[in-house]
C-alpha cells in the first residue's frame, strides 16, 4: 500500500473510467499514459469493467489500474482476479474491506463523516476516499475532518476539475484527486482518444506547476 501511495502522490490525478466497450480501454490507456497519467480507476458501473482491466493490464503493464464503484465481496474477487492492484469502493462497507484484506489487495473505501472515517480507522484503513468530494462540502470539510483525524491521507473524488484540483492537492493529506473530465463518457462514445490525451496532458501540466 506505501509504494501505491507514493505512486499516486507522483502522478496526483487517477482518471475515473467507464466503459461500455471493452476495446475503447486500450486507446483510453493508451491516451492517459502516453500523455502523462500512466494510472486508472475502471468503474464497475460497467459490466465489462473486469475484462477492461485485464486487457488494458496485458497492452500497458505500467500503468498502475484500480477497479473502481466495487460494491460486494464478489465485485472484489473479480477486480483481483482481473489485475487490479487497488479497490475503490464509495462507501464504507466492513463486509467490502474485509474482502480485500482477506485476498490481499488494498481498498480505498469511500467516506465524508466522522462515523465512516472512524469504521475504516477500526478496520486498519488510514487511506481513504472522500466522496461526492464537492457535494459533501469540498476544501473546507475535508480541512475539518483531518483536524480530529491526522492520520489519514485521502483521495477526493466527486466534482474534482480544473478549477478546483490544485486547491485539493494543495492540502497534504491529499494523496491524488479522482476526476472524470478528461475521460468522459461523451468522449469515449465519440471514439476522441486525441482530445482525452489533450486533456490529460493539460490536467498534468496543471498540477505539476509549483503549489
Amino acid at each position: 500500500m506505501r509504494e501505491m501511495i507514493m505512486r499516486l502522490r507522483q502522478i496526483k490525478i487517477v482518471p475515473v473510467i467507464t466503459v461500455e466497450e471493452v476495446k475503447d480501454i486500450v486507446p483510453i490507456g493508451h491516451a492517459l499514459a502516453d500523455n502523462g497519467l500512466p494510472v486508472a480507476e475502471i468503474t464497475f458501473r460497467s459490466g465489462n469493467a473486469a475484462k477492461a482491466i485485464k486487457l488494458l493490464k496485458a497492452e500497458r503493464p505500467d500503468m498502475l489500474i484500480g477497479a473502481g464503484t466495487v460494491l460486494n465481496r464478489e465485485q472484489v474477487h473479480q477486480a483481483k482476479t482481473s489485475g487490479a492492484e487497488f479497490v475503490v469502493s464509495p462507501g464504507m462497507n466492513p463486509n467490502t474491506v474485509q474482502a480485500c484484506q482477506q485476498i490481499g489487495i488494498p481498498i480505498i473505501p469511500g467516506v465524508n463523516n466522522p462515523s465512516t472515517i472512524e469504521q475504516a480507522l477500526e478496520l486498519g484503513i488510514d487511506f481513504v476516499k472522500f466522496f461526492p468530494a464537492e457535494p459533501s462540502g469540498g476544501i473546507a470539510m475535508i480541512k475539518a475532518l483531518l483536524a480530529p483525524y491526522p492520520q489519514l491521507q485521502v483521495m477526493p473524488t466527486g466534482g474534482i476539475s480544473t478549477g478546483n484540483v490544485r486547491d485539493y492537492l494543495a492540502i497534504p493529506q491529499i494523496v491524488a484527486c479522482g476526476g472524470s473530465w478528461m475521460v468522459s463518457s461523451q468522449m469515449i462514445r465519440d471514439n476522441d482518444w486525441k482530445k482525452i490525451g489533450k486533456l490529460a496532458r493539460e490536467a498534468v501540466e496543471l498540477v505539476n506547476i509549483s503549489l
